[in-house]
This record gives structure tokens, sequence and C-alpha cells, in this order.
């Protein structure tokens, strides 16, 4: 069983032999008042819910608490506050059942989400991690090594999503609302320029771009379905261009796509193409997978049992700025 609650999503997953038997998520709506992540509302919130969310996932996997094996959650990075109360409820569990517990690093858990369906893969691979919090690049040439090869200077993708969504007018969170507008726009009314392009490494960039999307909209340059269109259409360029250049540098076929922007279909388009001109092979987590929850993290902790390795245990502490780089 794996417990996720690293931002404001309070998750519960269950795996049984590497196949999601349960994933409950309790997304926390009164963020979006805000437009954006308030840690102490979400720390709160991940208390009253996260004993109720277990509680559906085991009924849901048709399990007790008794029938768990091994219990996983995510130890960073993430909020501080939201962090302590997945892992410090893991350990309760853990002391009550005498069950073995992993602290499982966020992104790690992103990984392993998009193998769900493919879960004896074995690296060598690339993995693109792109989310509200995170974009990150890494090579994994061995299994549970990861490679830190490219991320991004300034904002995320998804924040970037959020912020221009914000100024577009449209709702949170901002990547499915400027999905849904990207559909009736048209990007090259107003195009943008690729961000860092040109460059020899595989970093991102797109505070820049965010910029030059907000100026747009307070200029009139374009409608708000062309708008979010064209910002779509450069993130996504900036996402597939870099990922390939990697990719080809490093001789790797194959790609995985994780975090809550891989749910993004104009994205999943763009790197299926790839993998069509270049005969590679694309990963990407399965409906439900994408965004933070408890099955991704479950299958985590999943891998590392069966590969023997020692539970942390109630040794296990929060870490809100761990890399995953090195973590092994």
């Amino acid at each position: 069983m794996g417990i996720e609650s690293s931002c404001d999503d309070t998750g519960v997953g269950v795996v049984i032999d590497g196949a999601v038997r349960a994933n409950v998520v309790a997304s926390q709506l009164q963020h979006a008042a805000f437009g954006g992540v308030m840690p102490e509302i979400a720390s709160r919130e991940h208390t009253r819910a996260v004993r109720r969310v277990a509680q559906h996932a085991l009924d849901e996997a048709g399990l007790q608490l008794g029938d768990v094996d091994v219990l996983a959650a995510t130890r960073g990075p993430g909020l501080s506050g939201s962090l302590l109360v997945g892992l410090n409820f893991a350990k309760g569990l853990a002391l009550a059942t005498g069950k073995p517990l992993f602290g499982i690093h966020h992104l790690e858990g992103h990984v392993q989400s998009s193998l769900a369906a493919e879960p004896t893969l074995s690296p060598p691979y690339l993995a693109l991690v792109v989310s509200g919090g995170h974009t990150h690049l890494f090579d994994a040439p061995e299994a549970r090594i990861y490679r830190l090869i490219g991320a991004t200077l300034d904002d995320a993708a998804g924040e970037a999503f959020d912020k221009v969504a914000r100024v577009l007018g449209l709702d949170y969170p901002g990547g499915p609302a400027m999905s849904k507008a990207a559909v009736d726009g048209d990007a090259t009314v107003r195009p943008f320029s690729v961000p860092l392009r040109g460059q020899k490494g595989f970093d991102f960039s797109f505070s820049g771009l965010k910029t030059a999307a907000r100026l747009a909209a307070e200029r009139r340059e374009a409608s708000v379905p062309d708008l979010a269109a064209a910002f779509q259409e450069v993130v996504i360029q900036s996402l597939v261009r870099t990922t390939e250049r990697a990719a080809i540098a490093l001789g790797r076929r194959v790609i995985i796509v994780a975090g809550g922007v891989a749910a993004n279909i104009a994205l999943r388009e763009a790197f299926q193409h790839l993998a069509v001109r270049r005969g590679w092979t694309v990963y990407f987590p399965p409906r439900g997978l994408s965004t933070d929850n408890g099955a991704m993290i479950a299958l985590a902790g999943y891998v590392r049992a069966r590969r023997g390795e020692e539970p942390d245990g109630l040794n296990a502490i929060v870490q809100p700025y761990l890399p995953l780089a090195g973590v092994a």
C-alpha cells in the first residue's frame, strides 16, 4: 500500500503482484481561490483525509490492513507539512502491523507510474518528469540509478501553465484549462519563440515564454484560445525537442514521460509521433496515474521490495528538497 501526500492531493493506492488494484485520491479544491497551494491548508486537509482515503483504498482492493505485506510513503520532495502527515500515518501503520515501510522519492513514483503497463521493463531509458513543481530530465542507465541531465532553469512547465491560465482568466489548475481552451485556438495567430533554442545542454526555461504570453494577453494580440494554443505548442516543442536531442546524444531508444503534464493529450501525441519517426518506444502513465497518487508510490515500493532492498522503517525521514539523482 502506498501513501502520497507531497502537495495537495491525498492519495492511497494498493498494488498486488505489480498490478494496481486500488487508487483513491482526495483532491483539495480549497486552493483554487488562492490560485496556488497554501501549505498550511494542505497539511490540515491531509490530516482530515488520510485515514478515510486509506480505508477506501483497502475496501476497493477487497483487503484488510492485515493483508498488506509492504507499506510505502512519499518522503520527499514536497511540502514539509504535507509530507509529514502521510509519512507519519504510514509509520503508525507500520508500528501497529509490524510490516516493512519504504520511504519513496516522489519523482521515482512518477517514473514507476509510467511503467505500470510494463513493470518488467529495465533500463537504460530516459525519464522526463514534468508537472506543476518539476521539469526534470533523467538518464537511467541502471535500475534505480538516475542521472540528472537537464532541468528547468526557472518555472516548471505545469507551474507556467497555471500562471498563464490565470492571466488568461482560465480555471485552476491551469494545465487542463489551457489544454481545453487550446482545442479551439490557432497557434499560428500569435506564435511564440521556443526557449533555449540552440543550446548545447538539455535544460528547459519557461519564464520568458510566460512573460511573452502575459504581454500578448495584456495587449490583446490574440484571443484566449489562440494564446492558449500557441503557449501549449511551444511548451510541447521545448519538451519534445530537448528530450529527442538527449536520447540521440546518449543512444537511448526508450523514453518515459511522467508527471501531471503527461496527461496533456497534445503532449502525448507529439511524443508518439517522435517515437514513430525515430523507431523508439515511449511510455506514459495509465489514466489516473499522471497526477499525484498513491498507486505510483505503491508501485515504487513494490519494485524496491521485489529487489530485496532494506526497508527504511521508522527511520524514514521527510526531506522536502530531496534530489532524485543518486537516491539509490
